[in-house]
């Protein structure tokens, strides 16, 4: 594929997920690869996705976490990073050995199912007795294998955290797995391009897409300042419904 090859139609669809990509994660610090994905699958060879979403989700990471940088918690994110590094080789190593289908069929019928039950149901599930050091490592070892392999690594410790820490607020869950994303996201670029699979037309496609990932997290990052706590998790809770369907969708139909 070269990108020369790609029509106004396709290129215009490519700027548009990226800048979509981009207000998603600067609204709800994360879901570049979730959203950009269920556009660029449609236009781009199914090879090139899992380099590009990473390398366009540090950009929006980077942006974004300005709506929360004074909240950083390293401490608690710690663990996260701990097995979320330990997670990304293994991530890239499956890229490069496994078709995604069945994975991202996985993902998607998990999140459609926890999304509905969170949005839909009477009480949500809750399990506070669950929360420690070594639990929060095992979960940032799944999110850092899924950043690897799919550049997916926000799903899994937001959830986690919704499940073991509800009265924290937006900015303290932010202050944990956004941070986390920024870095497992860099580790999952670096170990994609050291396994070859960034290559020039990736590259040129990424920066073609900076500009409206730049843009779309910056206006997010500017909304999330507006809206309150119950409003955020709601608006998390339906991008998650809308990423698990999209993913189930992409199954289905390739």
């Amino acid at each position: 594929m070269g990108v020369i090859a790609l029509d106004a139609t396709a290129l215009i669809l490519v700027g548009f997920g990226a800048l979509l990509a981009g207000f998603t994660t600067g609204l709800t610090g994360f879901g570049t690869g979730l959203v950009a994905s269920g556009v660029w699958f449609h236009v781009l060879p199914p090879e090139t996705v899992p380099p590009l979403v990473a390398l366009s989700s540090v950009a929006a990471q980077l942006v974004g976490l300005i709506a929360v940088r004074k909240a950083f918690d390293w401490r608690r994110t710690g663990p996260f990073l701990a097995g979320g590094a330990a997670g990304v080789p293994v991530g890239v190593a499956t890229l490069s050995a496994v078709s995604p289908l069945l994975l991202r069929t996985v993902i998607g019928v998990f999140l459609l199912a926890y999304a509905s039950i969170e949005l839909f149901g009477r009480s949500g599930l809750r399990f506070p007795s669950l929360k420690s050091r070594q639990a929060d490592g095992c979960i940032g070892l799944g999110g850092g294998f899924l950043g690897g392999f799919a550049g997916l690594s926000g799903p899994l410790p937001l959830i986690w955290l919704q499940l073991t820490d509800r009265n924290a607020t937006a900015d303290a869950h932010r202050a944990i797995y956004q941070p986390f994303n920024l870095v497992i996201l860099t580790l999952a670029g670096i170990g994609i391009a050291i396994a070859g699979q960034i290559t020039a037309d990736v590259l040129l496609i990424a920066v073609l897409c900076l500009p409206a990932t730049l843009l779309g997290s910056w206006i997010g990052a500017r909304l999330y300042k507006r809206i309150s706590a119950n409003r955020f998790r709601r608006l998390v809770l339906a991008l998650l419904l809308l990423s698990g369907g999209v993913l189930v969708m992409q199954a289905l139909v390739g």
